[in-house]
Formats: structure tokens, sequence, C-alpha cells
């Protein structure tokens, strides 16, 4: 047995979540001198660089971001079952604010809010459906579902449910009208329906089979926060746009929208149930987190 297995692990993954040896320090009450040793003794025993130095910043490798996705849930679940061992007697009742993005909220969240009703019923659920990123403190929210290549706010505990990834899309009768683009770089001359809730909503980042990042700056013709109303603008033709996968029902396989591009690698994006301290969670967050977990988490 390789007693060594865990060693470093807690402190690798808070130096992660915190962005910097010193904030990873403060949070844990050791030395960073102590925390920067910890992680380069971890290095040293995998035979892997893991984090990418300078003096203002911390940057994962490629390697280094696989091992960190997989502590972040193995330090996730093993702190859950310590706090469920510690309040297992505990009956999860109250209410519950939850908040999801609205197609994944039609798509997916909807059976299963359904069937933890059912084995919770003295549970009162409240579900705001919005594409905006809501502020869980402020706005007294218990749990959030999110999604995104990584989540940017370290103070929030997130659980990964499930790996998806982007499309871009439109409908046939788009494409009959104005052309199908043959690479990435042809968007900048057709209509483009873009969400306004995403960080530079008219640049369009791309990987090509050899591996290189591009990014398009495409024509904005339409702008929604709602990305219900964006791909039903998409299905009747008015534009191409890019969305998650997750927001799609059926129709790729109708062929009621096309992929383009499919031949391109996939641009991952996580989905995370998200709460806001591990420290005496209740029992209600604690069921409904685990419940969904286990209903769509890999």
């Amino acid at each position: 047995m390789d007693t060594q297995l865990f060693d470093g692990m807690t402190v690798f993954t808070e130096v992660v979540r915190k962005g910097s040896f010193t904030k990873a320090a403060e949070s844990t009450g050791f030395s960073t001198s102590y925390i920067s040793k910890e992680v380069g003794k971890l290095e040293a025993r995998l035979n892997l660089r893991l984090l990418n130095r300078t003096t203002r910043t911390l940057r994962l490798t490629s390697e280094g971001q696989v091992y960190f996705d997989y502590c972040q849930q193995i330090v996730s679940d093993t702190q859950d079952l310590e706090a469920m061992l510690s309040g297992q007697h505990a009956k999860p009742k109250g209410n519950l604010r939850i908040s999801c993005p609205t197609s994944f909220g039609l798509t997916h969240l909807k059976a299963i809010i359904a069937k933890y009703s059912e084995m919770y019923p003295e549970v009162n659920l409240e579900v705001d459906l919005s594409d905006r990123k809501v502020d869980l403190v402020a706005e007294g929210y218990d749990v959030s579902i999110r999604g995104g290549r990584q989540l940017d706010d370290s103070s929030l505990i997130a659980k990964k449910l499930l790996k998806s990834h982007s499309v871009t899309i439109a409908a046939p009768s788009y494409l009959k009208k104005y052309g199908t683009p043959q690479r990435p770089e042809d968007l900048s001359s057709h209509h483009a329906l873009c969400y306004s809730l995403t960080k530079n909503d008219d640049q369009w980042d791309f990987e090509t089979k050899a591996g290189d990042s591009v990014t398009v700056k495409v024509n904005k013709r339409f702008i929604t926060n709602s990305s219900q109303l964006e791909l039903e603008l998409c299905k009747s033709g008015q534009g191409i746009t890019r969305m998650p996968v997750f927001n799609l029902s059926d129709e790729l396989k109708t062929g009621e929208l096309i992929e383009l591009f499919p031949e391109l690698p996939k641009l991952p994006i996580y989905i995370y149930v998200v709460y806001v301290s591990r420290k005496h969670v209740s029992a209600t967050v604690r069921s409904f987190v685990n419940f969904i977990t286990q209903e769509i988490g890999e």
C-alpha cells in the first residue's frame, strides 16, 4: 500500500482554488513556505510539474488540470462523507432555494426535482430558472447549478455533475440561403446569434485538429440573455449560434439543426452543483446535493 498516496493533495487543491500559495496559507493556517514545500514534494513524488509559477501568477499545466479535477472530487467527497456522518440523523425539511440555467432546468432538472420531492416531502422547493449568475449569499440561494470551463469563485463549494461541450449550429433553411461555412474563419461573414451573458460574446473560440487555438470575431445579428430565445432564433433560420449540447433535445438527431465543423475537437464545458459552505451544511442542502450528484453525476 502506498501510504503517501494522499500526501499534499488537500494542500495542492487549496492552492489552485485560492490562486496563490499565500492565500492558501491564509486559509489553511500553515506558512507559505510549508505550502510551497508540500506542492513541491507532491510534484517530485508524481514526477510531474503540476503548476507553472511566476512571481505573479500560478497556472495549471495540462497534467495539473487533470490531477486537480480528480483531487477536487476526492477532497469534496471525503469532506461530504464526514459532514454526512456527523449529521446523519438530521432530517431534510424546510425551504430550499435553487438557481438553475433555464435550458438545463427544462432538460435535466425538472425530472430530478420531481423525484427529490417525492423522496423528501417535508422540503419545500423554490426553483429559479434564470441564465444569470446569482450571488448565493446576497440573494439567499441555497444551491446553484452552474456551467463553464472552470468556476471563478473559490469561496464556493462545487461538485462536478457532468462534462459536456459546445456545438456550432444552424438551421438547414439558413444554410440553404447563406451557404455553409467550411471553417471557423468563415463565420465572420455570417449572421451570428450571440449569448450576452458570456464574456466577449462575439469572440468564438475553436481548436484545430493540430491543437491550435483559433478565435473568430463574429458578426452579431442578434444578442440575447436567453438561451431559449437563442435556440428558437437559430431554429427559425435567423443565424448561426454556439451553445452547450445539453441545451438541445433531439434537434441534431432529427436534422432540425445542423452541427458545423463536427470534425474539430470539442471544447469542454462542465456542469457543477454549487453551495456556499461545507461547514454546518444543512441536512436539506446536503440531501439535494447528494441526490442530484447520484442522478446525473458522472
